[in-house]
């Protein structure tokens, strides 16, 4: 459930960062409601996943779901230019939320032989 929340959470993180974008250094009412809002819950959802999850890899992982999310939606949508470059670098965040994800997975249970 901690993973789910994590990812929530990430998610919120690029919701609250494009609020911020959109409320012009808090001058704009309803996207600075937005950004505490969503600053809120993406705060509270992280707190959540730590009470199960290794800090180091959690945020990270909670960083690079909003990095990610943020910086597609401002190429897609918000006129942010795109390159090859840009792409590739996309990609390996979700390459290494995968792989943090990956690494902290319970090991399975070992098998004990008996030598014989």
């Amino acid at each position: 459930m901690a993973w789910v929340v994590l990812m929530a959470s990430g998610l919120l993180e690029a919701g609250w960062a494009l609020a911020l974008k959109a409320s012009e250094g808090f001058t704009r009412l309803w996207p600075s409601v937005w950004f505490v809002l969503l600053a809120g819950l993406s705060f509270l959802g992280l707190a959540y996943a730590l009470r199960s999850l290794p800090v180091g890899v959690a945020y990270a992982v909670w960083t690079g779901i909003g990095a990610a999310v943020t910086a597609t939606i401002g190429m897609a949508w918000l006129g942010e230019g795109v390159s090859t470059l840009k792409i590739v670098s996309i990609l390996l965040v979700i390459a290494g939320i995968a792989g943090l994800q990956i690494s902290t997975a319970e090991p399975a249970a070992a098998v004990v032989t008996t030598g014989e």
